[in-house]
């Protein structure tokens, strides 16, 4: 017992010194901090390396086995709060989109987006209140992905993935595909050097992508 709780802390400990950021709130796929989490899938572990960037040729998502149930439950046209854990390395901003898949993780409509300092003037902005489409249609299996394009550091793309439900009124909903870069066949983005207008010309030229 006493080596097994010696591993964990070490493993913490590691984790710590390497944190990225993360999103906790709606729960992501398999965070152990995250809040309001559903149980594990089957055969599925924790996964403590949730604030690392996605990995180069990783799915995205990285966990691509959904929770058993929604990680939060919300309807269109109202307010919604996304929470990112405390702390972490901000790598001064960058973009980061909200977005909401409804085809099980394969293509995602952007619901929201900070471009340039997305963690507010001074790099501490860990929760994001932000209002929901209202013509979004209505799925029990909806993916809620809040994706980061760091503006400082390594060229990373950090991804994180929570399974919701959304009640809704349309039909379908037509908005901005959400963005891709610094990944396996998407394009690069490079260090802003201050400039946060970099690659905002990528965000701006995606194409429009209906969901339902």
């Amino acid at each position: 017992m006493h080596i097994c709780q010696a591993i964990a802390a070490v493993l913490a400990a590691a984790t710590a010194a390497h944190a990225h950021l993360d999103m906790i709130y709606p729960c992501p796929r398999y965070n152990p901090r995250g809040v309001d989490c559903p149980s594990l899938p089957a055969g599925e572990s924790l996964d403590y390396s949730m604030s690392t960037p996605l990995g180069y040729n990783q799915p995205l998502c990285k966990h691509t086995t959904p929770w058993p149930k929604p990680a939060a439950s919300w309807t269109a046209g109202q307010s919604v709060t996304v929470k990112l854990a405390p702390g972490g390395a901000a790598h001064n901003g960058g973009h980061c989109q909200f977005s909401l898949s409804y085809d099980g993780g394969k293509t995602f409509v952007v619901v929201h987006e900070i471009l340039g300092k997305c963690f507010g003037p001074d790099n501490g902005q860990r929760d994001f209140t932000f209002t929901l489409p209202s013509g979004l249609p209505s799925s029990s299996k909806a993916v809620f992905a809040w994706t980061w394009v760091n503006a400082v550091g390594n060229r990373e793309f950090y991804m994180n993935c929570a399974d919701v439900a959304i009640q809704g009124t349309g039909s379908s909903y037509t908005g901005k595909q959400m963005t891709i870069a610094n990944h396996a066949g998407y394009p690069t983005i490079p260090e802003f050097q201050g400039n946060y207008q970099t690659g905002v010309d990528l965000y701006k030229s995606a194409g429009q992508i209906t969901v339902a």
